[in-house]
Order: structure tokens, then C-alpha cells, then sequence
């Protein structure tokens, strides 16, 4: 029943309400947070591909929308690195030991999202374990850090022990693996693996707090070699665009900069040129926009499109 039809506590009587106890508030918890480790990759060496792996039956049956994967790719952009690859597999053993050995292979960044929960179809950490030769093994600072965030919970004291190890197989990690705390009011971790599979919970909330907060874990890329996109709005059809883009993209290509066009459901189309010389693509920029009949879109409109695509 909805909360508009409860009844209201004034028609409670006086002792039923001073009867029923108040619930206990949420601890307020400030976990400390890991020590920086060592560049993973190597001194001097910074993150230039990724990949991301998404487990889940109920994304490939459509029963769960993936956020996760636009998310990391917004992610990726920003801070240069370039992802190269998403895929969504199924909660299976042996397709989760063959992407991600062939992922940790060629990237030097790779996440997985989902799969670490405390159901039976939760098996990403102990295959992951089993895909690089380790065993699983519990790890006592992740569950105290469970226990004391869930302790105002009162169903926590009531669970059976079978309930309870259910429970605890959320912090039964690969031993090898490195626990990496990196918020300080959540108990989950990420685990990295061979210094560059990081495991994340598939939670969309929980999976972009983590991310943005592993941000000074990884050796990611210098500013100087970040991209920069710019975005041009033409109201020509791409038919019309098409040619004059086609010469631009192949006179641009040995600058590394390249031509995007994406359509709208009206008529015109978003033109996006990205590279690392910001004033090369800034030049293109009005050149597109004086051939195309187009104009320049701001930053806060670039943004305001992007997030616009994602709902």
C-alpha cells in the first residue's frame, strides 16, 4: 500500500504510538580511504585503451537497462583515454574467463560491471579468479567494513547462517587481487586484477561513484594528451553534407583528428570534430560551420546534448 493511504499517526491511539519503537537512525560511516599504490602499469607509463565487460543475463534478456557502459565511455573520453571496445556477456563461467583474458591482453584499462552480489548467478569474482589462477578467498576488511555500515539494519540480525554466508560471499575476492577503498561512506571495493581488470558492481549508482572515485588510482594521461571535441549544428540533411565531409575527414586524418556526423529526427545533424590540438579543431570548427550553414555549439550546449541522449 502507498504511503498516501497509511494512516496518518494522529489517528493512532497515544500508547500505540509510544509503543512502537523508532527505527535507528543510518550510521553515519567514514571509512578511511586505500594509500595510493604504485603505478600498476609501470613508472612513466599511463593508460592509453580500454575495454569494459558487462555481465548480466538481465541485460542481454532486457530486463535491466545498461547505464554503465555510457557512463565509462564519457568517462574514457574525458580523462583521454580511448576506449576500443564494450561488450555484454551472459552470467556464464566460460565466457567470462575468455573476455577478460583476451581483454587484459590487449588493454591497458579493463572494468567489468555486474555479477557480485550474493545470488547464485552472482559469479564474476570467482570466475575472474578462476581466469587468472587464483582462489577466492574472504577478505576480513571488506566484511567488517559491511557490518558496520548494515548494523541499524535489524533484518541483518535475524538472517539464518546460510543467509549470513550468502551474505559474505560479496567480499570473497581473487587473493591475489588489490582491495582498493576508494570512497569513504561505501563499504564495497574495487578489486583490480593483474594491475588492470578492476571489478565494479553493475548498480548504476554505486558503479559511477566508484569509477569517478578510483580516478586517483589509475595512471591516467596528462592534460596535454586528452582530446578535445567540438560539436557544429548544420539544419542540411547528411545527403547534402556528406560529400564535403568525406574530403574534410581524409584531408584531417594524418593530424589525428577525426569527422563525426549524427543525425537528427529532424532535419539537419550534429557534426563533431575531436582531437588533441585544440586549435586546429577550433579552425576546422568555423570552417564546418561557414560550408555547412551551421553554428557552433557551446560548451553547456554540448553538455546539455549528451545528457539528452542518455535518458
Amino acid at each position: 500500500m502507498s504511503s498516501s493511504l497509511a494512516v496518518p499517526p494522529l489517528a493512532v491511539g497515544a500508547s500505540q504510538a509510544e509503543d512502537k519503537p523508532p527505527k535507528p537512525p543510518a550510521p553515519v560511516v567514514n571509512f578511511p580511504n586505500s594509500l595510493i599504490p604504485k603505478n600498476p602499469l609501470g613508472e612513466g607509463r599511463f593508460i592509453k585503451t580500454a575495454a569494459a565487460l558487462i555481465i548480466g543475463d538481465e541485460i542481454l534478456n532486457g530486463n535491466t537497462l545498461d547505464r554503465n557502459s555510457n557512463y565509462f565511455a564519457r568517462f574514457c573520453f574525458e580523462n583521454g583515454i580511448e576506449l576500443q571496445r564494450i561488450e555484454v556477456i551472459a552470467d556464464d563461467e566460460l565466457e567470462i574467463l575468455e573476455a577478460s583474458r583476451r581483454m587484459v591482453q590487449k588493454y591497458d584499462f579493463v572494468i567489468t560491471s555486474g555479477g557480485i552480489g550474493p545470488t547464485h548467478d552472482d559469479i564474476t569474482y570467482a570466475s575472474l579468479a578462476k581466469s587468472f589462477g587464483q582462489e577466492l578467498k574472504y577478505h576480513d576488511e571488506t566484511i567488517a567494513r559491511m557490518e558496520e555500515a548494515s548494523r541499524h539494519r535489524t533484518w541483518i540480525t535475524q538472517q539464518s547462517e546460510e543467509q549470513r554466508t550468502a551474505r559474505k560471499r560479496m567480499a570473497l575476492f581473487p587473493e591475489a587481487g588489490e582491495v582498493l577503498f576508494v570512497a569513504s561512506d561505501i563499504w564495497v571495493p574495487v578489486v583490480r586484477l593483474e594491475g588492470k581488470l578492476c571489478i565494479f558492481p553493475g548498480i548504476p549508482s554505486l558503479f559511477q561513484k566508484l569509477l569517478d572515485n578510483l580516478k586517483p588510482f589509475l595512471p591516467l594521461p596528462t592534460e596535454d594528451a586528452r582530446p578535445f571535441r567540438l560539436q557544429v549544428f548544420t539544419p542540411l540533411p547528411e545527403s547534402s553534407i556528406a560529400p564535403f565531409l568525406t574530403a574534410l575527414q581524409k584531408r584531417v586524418k594524418p593530424e589525428n583528428i577525426r569527422i563525426g556526423s549524427y543525425p537528427l529526427l529532424q532535419p539537419g545533424a550534429h557534426i563533431a570534430l575531436i582531437g588533441l590540438d585544440r586549435e586546429r579543431v577550433k579552425e576546422l570548427g568555423l570552417e564546418v560551420e561557414k560550408e555547412l550553414q551551421g553554428r557552433i555549439l557551446s560548451a553547456e550546449e554540448t553538455e546539455a546534448m549528451i545528457k539528452a541522449k542518455r535518458q
